[in-house]
């Protein structure tokens, strides 16, 4: 993820121990990367695989279908349904 000169960018500060920040470091050097793009390079794709966890349902291919039959034929209201919907204040 190498950085283009036209981007604009935020700086981002942290405290580390000096020994965590010469490992890492030491991490970028053997990868042939400044520090910054070493961070980034396992800092963003974390990110986003937390965000898609927390964001994103999945369901199987069995599980979808069921969902798009039901939101295209919902079932008839029950009693308890009525009830609930009844029980909602009129400021809905």
């Amino acid at each position: 993820m190498p950085r283009s000169a036209d981007n604009k960018t935020e700086r981002f500060q942290i405290r580390i121990a000096p020994a965590q920040k010469a490992m890492i470091a030491r991490a970028a050097a053997l990868s042939h990367q400044d520090v910054t793009d070493f961070i980034l390079n396992k800092v963003v794709p974390e990110a986003q695989a937390v965000i898609e966890a927390a964001e994103v349902a999945k369901v199987s291919d069995r599980d979808f279908t069921r969902i798009l039959d039901l939101l295209e034929n919902p079932p008839k209201p029950n009693a308890k349904l009525r009830a609930a919907i009844a029980a909602l204040p009129d400021t809905l």
